[in-house]
C-alpha cells in the first residue's frame, strides 16, 4: 500500500528500527529495546557494571524524576542514573509481547493529588494497551492546580479520553484493523 503512494526500497522484513528489536512469534510480536540499551550502556562506560533488579521502585517514576535535573544534575543524581542504568542492564532482553488479541483498545488512567508538600500540582498519567500491551502511555504535571482528589482524577480522566479519541481515529485509519473493535476506559 505505503509502495503504491511513495517512492520506496523493500529491505525485507525488518528486525531493528529506531533502536526497537523486533522478534516474531507464533502469535504476535515483541518488541524490546536491548539493541539501543547496549549502545547507551557503552556510550557511558556502564556495560560491565553489574546489574540490578530494580531502578527505586518505577523505571517510569525514577526517569520522571530525573529528567527535571537534566540541565544541572548534583552528585546524588548521578548516583541515581548509574542505578537507573545498572537497571537497564537487568533488563536486557525484556519486551513487550504483542499479541492478535484481545483486539480491543484499553486504557487506564490514574491520578496522584498533590502527595509532594513542596508541590502545588497534581501527576496525571494513564497507559493504553492493544493486543495486550500498551501502545501509548504518558505521565505529567498537571497545568492546572486541583482542589480535591476527585477533581485531579476527572483531570487525568480527560487527558485519557483525548487520547482514547486520538487513538480510535488512527486505528480507524490503519488496513485490517477492526473498525468494531471497543475501547475500555478505567479510572484507578
Amino acid at each position: 500500500m505505503l509502495n503504491s503512494k511513495f517512492d520506496m526500497k523493500d529491505l525485507g522484513v525488518a528486525d531493528v528500527i529506531l533502536g526497537i528489536k523486533i522478534t516474531r512469534t507464533s502469535d504476535g510480536l515483541v518488541l524490546s529495546q536491548s539493541h539501543y540499551i547496549k549502545k547507551v550502556l557503552e556510550k557511558f562506560g556502564r556495560y560491565d557494571d553489574s546489574p540490578v533488579k530494580t531502578p527505586v521502585d518505577d523505571i517510569v517514576y525514577s526517569v520522571s524524576k530525573l529528567s527535571r535535573y537534566t540541565s544541572n544534575p548534583g552528585e546524588d543524581h548521578w548516583k541515581a542514573i548509574v542505578r537507573v542504568l545498572r537497571y537497564l542492564k537487568y533488563t536486557l532482553n525484556y519486551g513487550v509481547h504483542y499479541t492478535r488479541y484481545p483486539a480491543v483498545l484499553e486504557g487506564y488512567s490514574d491520578a496522584n493529588w498533590i502527595s509532594d508538600t513542596n508541590d502545588t500540582k497534581s501527576t496525571s498519567g494513564y497507559v493504553f494497551t492493544l493486543g495486550g500491551a500498551a501502545v501509548s502511555w504518558k505521565s505529567s504535571k498537571q497545568t492546572c492546580i486541583a482542589r480535591s482528589t476527585m477533581e485531579s482524577e476527572f483531570i487525568a480522566l480527560d487527558k485519557a479520553g483525548e487520547e482514547a479519541e486520538w487513538l480510535r481515529h488512527f486505528l480507524e485509519d490503519m488496513p485490517n484493523v477492526d473498525e468494531t473493535c471497543a475501547t475500555y476506559l478505567y479510572t484507578l
